[in-house]
């Protein structure tokens, strides 16, 4: 939605202000938060998190100084101050209205506040409702839940009438309400949709594998322009952390592409000057031909420089990665231990697709991070609940970083040692430099041998070049220019003198 126009400008209407949801992240898919004064609807099965995030409106309501009030239906007090508990939260200055019976007790003699749904008609609850209001006069009022009074009223048409007798009601007070609806009714349930202001949808998925994903999606918004698609989260001690879904276009950050030095002289003048920042670069091999130790090369020739470089780790731990620095004789520990280049364990089965981005906006944003490093894109892959759409996330994370001015590097493992190989996920296209590492078998032993077989941004060597690991570091040899068929898994030699191989 565009500005305000002039007719609306003329007529007196001025921009609404925006009321906080509690959550920073879905405040920032509805570009500031809620309209004031309207009334919205939280829906999703039980067990998606309703509950947690309407507190969080509502408490952010208490910091701000507000008068608060949660209606309850389906929970008890008791219930309610459980769950506070256990995300570390008081519950002090929400009134908490329950028109359900409470655990201890049935006692005739209780306070009359206290009804229990299925004992009264719809309007003496809705009739309740209004009075508890005019008494406290709350800004933010939670609802909770839809499924008792569609239960009261037996009949679509009342439980509309119902419902919109809350909007009318709620319509001249200065309150911004936010109903939830637990999806129970046969179908969905539509008319709801017209009523509210703006609809917002929490889902929880079960994988085969690992723990199950959260997801949510701004259905509707009134005036207010949003970010749509939908957008994981979780939910953890605090409450929801909701991770926006990342649109590359809009970050975008002034940056000099000049060239990245990966520390070695040789690879530098293989790639034509080095890997230039804003770009991408795809490491493709076999498993434990030194694709991970030439990314670290990366990492610490960063961090030499002064710049920041993280490692997110999807297959290997820290203790191996360092144990291999160790032994090609690179300094990773000294730079870990400053700060310069952090190291970040990503278990695919727990992480989704949108908390990974959003860990990875904080590294560049916050942390400054100038190098990154993903190793590997089969562990990411593993990491999707939907293997098709991981082309269009990686697309959108390398187009945000390259805006960053960030050099990333790639590595994807492909399957089998030696002879023809196959690639699980065929991501070239997306990159702006593909460096190939392959095991050759010559004279008896087991050699490597890379090569840049792309790069967009400018020249580069042709040649294929045997490389080796060793106590210091990584070592290039010459050109092998008598050898045909080594990235095809048949190497021949023609020539006449048996090479050496690349000196330590």
């Amino acid at each position: 939605m565009t500005g305000p126009s002039k007719a609306a400008s003329s007529s007196g209407f001025k921009d609404l202000p925006r009321v906080s949801t509690g959550s920073d992240g879905l405040d920032d898919i509805l570009g500031g938060g809620l309209d004031a004064n309207r009334m919205y609807l939280y829906e999703g099965r039980p067990g998606t998190g309703k509950t947690t995030i309407a507190l969080q409106f509502l408490l952010r309501g208490v910091r701000d100084g507000e008068r608060v009030l949660y209606i309850s239906l389906s929970e008890t007090r008791r219930e309610l101050e459980l769950v506070a508990h256990r995300h570390g939260w008081s519950l002090q200055g929400v009134d908490i209205f329950e028109l359900v019976p409470p655990e201890t007790t049935l006692d005739p003699d209780r306070e009359l506040t206290v009804f229990h749904p299925a004992e009264m008609e719809l309007s003496e609850t809705t009739g309740l409702i209004f009075k508890e209001v005019e008494r406290i006069n709350p800004t933010r009022v939670v609802l909770d839940s839809l499924s008792e009074l569609r239960l009261l009223a037996q009949n679509p048409l009342r439980y509309r009438r119902q419902v919109l007798a809350l909007k009318h009601f709620f319509t001249n007070r200065n309150c911004t309400v936010v109903l939830l609806d637990d999806l129970s009714s046969s179908q969905d349930d539509l008319q709801l949709h017209s009523i509210a202001h703006g609809v917002v949808m929490l889902e929880q998925m079960a994988i085969d594998y690992g723990a199950e994903r959260r997801r949510l999606r701004v259905i509707k918004m009134r005036g207010i322009r949003f970010r749509g698609g939908y957008h994981d989260f979780t939910i953890s001690q605090g409450g929801l952390r909701i991770f926006p879904r990342l649109v590359a276009a809009e970050h975008h950050k002034a940056f000099h592409g000049e060239f990245v030095s990966s520390g070695n002289a040789e690879l530098d003048q293989l790639l034509g000057g080095g890997l230039e920042r804003g770009t991408n670069a795809l490491l493709l091999g076999s498993a434990g031909v030194g694709k991970s130790s030439l990314a670290l090369a990366y990492a610490i020739a960063a961090a030499e420089r002064g710049e920041h470089a993280v490692f997110f780790a999807f297959d290997e731990g820290r203790g191996t990665i360092e144990a291999r620095a160790r032994t090609l004789g690179l300094p990773l520990q000294e730079h870990l231990d400053s700060g310069k280049i952090r190291f970040q364990q990503v278990d695919p089965a727990e992480l989704s697709p949108g908390e990974f981005a959003a860990t990875l906006r904080r590294s560049v944003e916050i942390d400054n991070a100038r190098v990154v490093i993903i190793d590997s894109l089969n562990g990411y892959l593993n990491a999707m609940p939907d293997e098709r759409f991981l082309i269009l996330q990686m697309h959108e994370l390398l187009s945000y970083l390259a805006q960053q001015g960030v050099l990333t590097i790639l590595i994807l493992a492909q399957h089998g040692l030696v002879g023809p190989m196959d690639t699980p996920l065929d991501i070239s296209y997306l990159s702006d430099a593909v460096v190939m590492l392959r095991y050759f078998e010559f004279g008896g032993t087991v050699r490597r041998a890379l090569s840049v077989v792309k790069k967009r941004s400018g020249n580069h060597e042709h040649s294929i070049r045997e490389f080796r690991l060793g106590g210091t570091g990584i070592r290039l040899g010459p050109p092998l220019q008598e050898f045909s068929g080594i990235f095809s898994g048949n190497p021949r030699y023609t020539g006449t003198v048996l090479p050496e191989g690349p000196a330590e």
